[in-house]
Order: C-alpha cells, then structure tokens, then sequence
C-alpha cells in the first residue's frame, strides 16, 4: 500500500477492524518512511452491472458518482457519512441481487431519491431537482405536495 503522504510501499497494520456489518476491513497503517498514519479500507470486490446512460452509453458503475450526488444533496444536513456509505451498501447490494447485466440510470437515480426521502427530507428536494430537471415550479410543487402526502399517510 501507498503512504499517500511520501509514496513509500513500505508500511505496517498498527489497527484492523470490521466496520460495516463486516463487509468492510478498516485498517489503520504507518508509512516506515514518514511514519505518518493513514487509513485504508478493504472490501470484496463484487461484479456490478453496466449503467446504461440516458444516451445510450454505457459505463461501469461507480460506487463514487453516487456518493457525490448524496454528498451535494446532504451538503449542511445531518446526515453522516456512514449513513451515505449505509445508502450506497444498500444500493449496490439491491443492483447485484438484481442479477441484471445492464441497469438504466433510472433505476439509480430512483433508489437514490427513497434513501433519501427516507433519510433527510430536504437533500431528498435537493437531488430530486436536479434528477427530475424540473421545467417549471408547477412540477416541482407537485413533487413536494407528494412527499408531503406521503408524511401524514403511514406505511404498511
């Protein structure tokens, strides 16, 4: 591994824990150069479908675009980063259990908004504009009397 502060290859495991419900090792490393610490984290690699753009292009999917646009829309919320890790863990695990070889962007973007809207209603709003591209404010009022109709309805 890397020291990111000196790029020596030479470092020693001081810490190694299960974080994540044991999907992931944390491990807490000392560069033998700089002796600077620094943390890596150590996951299965797993076989994610393609995500087929609204173009028609298609890309592998990655794990860091989503945590991007979550992070744009929690931007001063409470919410932290192992609840966005959480939302993404959960995402990723709905797409392979899917068992699909091509997934659209829809699919993404969509479970993207019901872990948000569950999450923090306001960065819901958020990446909702952004996703939906509202044409007017007509539209978008019509997306926040839905959410509210679904705060006084109770889920089975």
């Amino acid at each position: 591994m890397k020291c990111p502060f000196c790029a020596e290859l030479e470092n020693k495991v001081i810490d190694s824990r299960l974080s994540n419900l044991g999907a992931v090792i944390r491990r807490r490393r000392e560069c033998l150069e700089c002796t600077r610490r620094f943390t890596t984290y150590e996951r299965v690699e797993e076989i994610l479908p393609m995500v087929v753009k609204k173009d028609g292009r298609r890309e592998a999917f990655a794990r860091s675009k989503v945590i991007e646009g979550l992070k744009l829309a929690c931007q001063k919320r409470p919410v932290s980063a192992e609840q966005l890790d959480a939302v993404v863990d959960g995402i990723e695990r709905r797409l392979q259990e899917m068992g699909e070889k091509e997934i659209p962007t829809t699919v993404i973007g969509e479970s993207v908004m019901r872990e948000l809207a569950r999450l923090d209603e306001v960065a819901y709003v958020r990446f909702a504009s952004v996703y939906r591209s509202f044409k007017d404010l007509g539209e978008f009022m019509t997306e926040l009397k839905e959410l509210i109709h679904e705060r006084k309805v109770p889920k089975k």
